[in-house]
């Protein structure tokens, strides 16, 4: 009987194999450490890059409203004209979203983002000029130019994350760039005020220097993934298009229609405050005014932020959160119905109703920005931040008719829709434990 041959079994366990393959070939951690690190600190970098997109788009809205009321004596016009400056942006902006976000997956995200910076930087300048000319008809034209350079930077920019990133770090960037649409709608009613120290228009000649730095921070800092696909014919594309709308249409189009009430309401509600807060007894203005609009939208990008940070792709708590934040939007507005008249009540109503927003709108940024293949996505996107801007536009008018009638209905008006909202949300929208990567 012939003996078998000794055989020694080469046996790792899993832990060993990925210390040596983090020690590399030469035997050491440190390179590998270093290279996390660096590679952290590219991510952080990058992130502020891709930040810089929505805080840049928030000023154009926000950083006027503080001096609509000093637009309205120095310009001459209405509260309803001076209100047009946000919707025409807005609507211009919305109507040209969905062009873009096609043009962005037709070729690439950065070549739409980088020329729509330029021409929003120049069209504030545009802008200041048309003011210094005490001219209505050139800043409404500027603000319509200001719009389409708008219209592609923060949906493409929604797209671009998509793009980069996957899993818990595609929700914790969205959060990020939500926190940071939220963080520029805190600084711009401040910064506002207090350039308005200087001259009320020159928060139209400040566009230049923010576009400027995020333009510098978007052509240096972001690498966009190339694309491995053969970009779509129109027809095919939106073929597309209506293929994802058809399957997921029900709940997508009520996440549109939700992102959009959120955003209605808090510039709307902004819009009011800051009107009143002009008027007797209160009398405040300048940049006392400025940090008082500011706090609740401290209270938004606070809670957009942590919220970003925490869902990942957890549809269970996404279905969670959401409906927290519409009731405690329905909650708030509903209670200032009785008690508006006591400003400081009122603050904190408006508070808890941004909160309940920052629940509410990275859930549906991360939702929505997986429901397409890549080469769909910017449309996608582009159509909900569309209808993100259409809410931003008729915010200002509607507010200022319905002031007009009753500080009752502003929010009896309100408080509806964000029960309806509630209602359409809790049915319609019941995401997988899981959300499925795109």
């Amino acid at each position: 009987m012939v003996k078998a041959k000794q055989r020694i079994l080469d046996i790792r366990f899993q832990s060993e194999i990925e210390i040596e393959l983090e020690q590399g070939q030469d035997g050491t951690a440190a390179n590998s450490r270093q290279s996390a690190a660096n590679q952290g600190k590219g991510k952080v970098w990058e992130y502020l890059a891709l930040a810089s997109i929505p805080l840049v788009l928030v000023l154009g809205n926000s950083m006027l409203i503080p001096v609509l009321p000093q637009m309205q004596r120095a310009l001459q016009i209405s509260q309803f004209q001076s209100s047009l400056t946000i919707s025409l942006f807005s609507i211009t902006a919305g109507l040209f979203i969905p062009i873009l976000g096609y043009l962005s997956d037709r070729f690439s995200r950065k070549i739409i983002i980088i020329p729509a910076l330029i021409l929003y930087g120049s069209a504030g300048i545009l802008a200041g000029f048309g003011a210094i000319w005490k001219s209505y008809g050139v800043v409404i034209t500027a603000r319509a130019l200001q719009g389409l350079g708008a219209a592609g930077t923060s949906s493409i920019a929604m797209a671009l994350i998509g793009d980069m990133y996957q899993g818990g770090e595609e929700s914790r960037a969205l959060g990020l760039v939500e926190a940071s649409n939220g963080l520029g709608k805190v600084l711009s009613p401040i910064i506002g005020s207090l350039l308005a120290l200087i001259i009320w228009y020159a928060v139209f000649f400040s566009f230049p220097v923010f576009c400027g730095l995020s333009l510098l921070a978007v052509i240096f800092l972001i690498q966009e993934p190339k694309s491995q696909d053969e970009p779509k014919k129109l027809k095919a594309y939106l073929q597309s298009i209506g293929s994802i709308l058809k399957e997921k249409g029900r709940w997508l189009i009520t996440s549109f229609f939700a992102g959009s009430l959120g955003l209605f309401i808090l510039f709307g509600a902004l819009f009011y405050l800051s009107q009143i807060l002009e008027e007797k007894p209160y009398e405040i203005e300048g940049v006392l005014k400025g940090l008082i609009l500011a706090i609740p939208l401290m209270g938004m990008v606070t809670t957009s932020y942590i919220t970003g940070s925490v869902i990942k792709k957890n549809g269970v708590l996404i279905r969670w959160l959401m409906n927290i934040g519409l009731a405690v939007m329905t909650v708030s507005l509903g209670l200032s119905i009785f008690l508006y008249k006591n400003i400081y009540l009122l603050i904190g109503f408006l508070t808890l109703s941004s909160i309940g927003t920052g629940l509410l709108l990275p859930c549906l940024n991360t939702m929505i920005t997986g429901a397409a293949a890549k080469s769909e996505r910017g449309m996608i996107t582009s159509l909900y931040n569309s209808l993100r801007f259409i809410g931003v536009a008729f915010g200002p008018p509607l507010f200022s008719w319905m002031m007009s009638v009753s500080n009752e209905l502003v929010f009896i008006t309100v408080s509806v829709l964000a029960l309806i909202t509630l209602g359409l949300i809790f049915f319609l929208i019941k995401p997988d434990r899981k959300l499925s990567e795109a």
